[in-house]
């Protein structure tokens, strides 16, 4: 019998993967453009979203069984599955590579006699031995890593209340008197920060699946999961917003330095660069295995770690970002038709039209998404209204063939 995960290795696993130094940055920069007044709301609201709709996508995965990008052959067709997992197989490939810059440029910050090129290498080599091992041999192992990891952001988040609170007349108001120049210039609004608040959330979400559909009981350990993220990632990010009242700017390494870790500061950053970016590599293989089905999904994901050394060593990551951002503007809407067709639709699939009217919703959030985005502050935010667009449009369908049915 095939082995399952349990309610509780669900929670451990998406724990891990809200630990990681970009959900830190997240909060960093919310913390460095923004005041306390009306902060804590959209950046409750944006998590509490986010968790849902990781929690909606992953239970689809967890009832059929599939992987993320196999869930949504129903919806858009063969094809039109193929497509998304194209452009998620892109997308974990540069995110991958962007984490695992990030991870070695906060370990040379620490001052490490290692190289920025060998460290990458370093952080890749863990990844894609942990991805050949695999996530159900590893679980043990999985648990302890995570186990340490919140002790030592534990003491990391009391180290820096300390700190701050001794220097509140130096750091603190420095920081406060940065956080006051932006509120005059370049403060973010009630819906910028929701919008940074959801980002990673939503970052997840066409990722959830390949880790939901093995667990043992569907509901609880997708819900242990989603929860379980959502948690961990609202804590990463007042992390970040302590760093940034410390007048650190964005530099997470200064701030380590500065709470007094030195060795455990170290393995906070290798470690969490390594549990993120393993999911990220292990799905990148499960979508290679959606496009061609006679591809080792293992095999895949230590390819896809390997390449990642290669681009974050490169000196071209910069060059991805905004290919990142274009990327995920993908994955809402297509979430949020997913989410019509099952759940509404009963997942019943259909034929060409019903597909090609799918992609045409998804189409429509992308859209509406590309345009939102380069606007300075929208009502809800480019992704939430993304989401609105896309949902309404799938619904029609829907709703038509109830009507007929009648």
């Amino acid at each position: 019998m095939e082995k399952r995960i349990g309610i509780f290795s669900s929670g451990i696993i998406w724990f891990g993967v809200a630990i990681s130094v970009s959900e830190i940055e997240a909060g960093i920069e919310i913390g460095a453009a923004t005041t306390n007044e009306g902060l804590w709301l959209p950046l409750l609201l944006g998590h509490v979203l986010g968790g849902i709709l990781l929690f909606g996508v992953g239970l689809i995965g967890a009832r059929v069984r599939k992987n993320a990008m196999e869930t949504t052959a129903s919806t858009y067709g063969a094809y039109g599955s193929k497509f998304f997992a194209v452009l998620n197989l892109l997308q974990l490939l540069a995110w991958v590579a962007v984490l695992n810059a990030q991870g070695a440029m906060a370990l040379a910050g620490l001052n490490l006699p290692l190289s920025f090129t060998l460290t990458c290498v370093i952080l890749a080599l863990l990844i894609g031995i942990w991805v050949w091992v695999g996530l159900k041999r590893s679980a043990n192992v999985a648990s302890v890593v995570i186990g340490l990891l919140t002790v030592l952001l534990a003491v990391l988040s009391v180290k820096l209340f300390v700190v701050s609170g001794a220097d509140a007349t130096g750091a603190v108001a420095a920081g406060s008197s940065v956080a006051n120049g932006s509120a005059a210039g370049l403060s973010l609004g009630f819906w910028n920060v929701f919008e940074i608040s959801m980002a990673l959330p939503i970052s997840w979400l066409p990722v959830i699946s390949d880790y939901t559909k093995d667990a043992q009981k569907p509901v609880a350990a997708t819900a242990a999961s989603a929860a379980a993220y959502t948690m961990a990632s609202l804590w990463m990010y007042i992390i970040g917003l302590q760093i940034a009242g410390l007048g650190a700017g964005t530099d997470i390494a200064h701030a380590i330095l500065l709470a007094g870790l030195g060795i455990p500061g170290i393995i906070i950053v290798v470690l969490s660069t390594v549990t993120t970016n393993f999911l990220a590599a292990n799905s990148a293989g499960e979508s290679a295995k959606a496009v061609v089905a006679r591809v080792n999904p293992k095999i895949a994901g230590v390819v896809v770690s390997a390449l990642s050394a290669v681009i974050a060593a490169s000196g071209i990551m910069d060059h991805y970002i905004s290919f990142l951002y274009l990327i995920a503007s993908v994955f809402a809407p297509m979430a949020a038709v997913l989410l019509v067709s099952f759940y509404l639709g009963h997942g019943r699939g259909g034929g060409l039209g019903f597909w090609l009217w799918n992609l045409f919703a998804w189409l429509a959030g992308f859209a509406v998404y590309q345009v939102a985005e380069r606007l300075e502050s929208v009502f809800l935010g480019p992704t939430l209204l993304a989401v609105l667009v896309s949902a309404v449009v799938a619904v029609v369908p829907v709703v038509w063939g109830r009507v007929r049915g009648r």
